[in-house]
């Protein structure tokens, strides 16, 4: 893809974040974007959407992305870190109906300082930081394994067979 993926997970609806990624699309045609959707109401007019994708998929589309943007929840955080990926979050809100609580806020706030991953603060930021971000080649935040260091796993290990 080499563009923007945009995702609002699989749990709940994120119009606020497809509409200001459709908008933000409108005004750069030339910069694919694609926008994983989910259950919400708005549909982009400007950005090729999809509803739900298999894993598969959306590992691949996190994978090709220069940027990949998606709410602050820990599946989005953690796929850009696997893939290398820059993130850019815009975190639920309570007060917009869009979460029951306010937790994503207090993630972006805890883990929004590690290298290559981004939080905006509201839509004329995301939209500002998208921009800004495509622009620079700073660097991504470096890929996690999907496995624990072997010298961790040993000092577990060891841990537990103590007597």
């Amino acid at each position: 893809m080499s563009g923007v993926f945009v995702s609002v997970g699989s749990m709940m609806p994120f119009d606020r974040l497809v509409q200001a990624m459709d908008e933000w699309a409108a005004a750069h045609p030339d910069v694919p974007v694609e926008i994983q959707i989910g259950r919400g109401t708005y549909e982009p007019r400007h950005a090729a959407f999809v509803r739900l994708m298999p894993v598969a998929d959306y590992r691949q589309r996190v994978a090709a992305a220069r940027l990949f943007i998606a709410h602050a929840g820990m599946g989005s955080i953690i796929s850009a870190i696997e893939a290398g990926k820059p993130l850019l979050m815009l975190p639920r809100l309570m007060a917009l109906g869009e979460h029951n609580t306010d937790h994503q806020l207090a993630t972006a706030a805890s883990i929004g300082a590690r290298p290559g991953l981004h939080v905006a603060a509201d839509i004329a930021d995301l939209q500002a930081r998208a921009t800004a971000l495509l622009a620079d080649s700073g660097a991504p935040p470096a890929p996690i394994s999907k496995f624990a260091d072997p010298g961790f796993t040993v000092r577990i290990r060891a841990f537990i067979d103590a007597p």
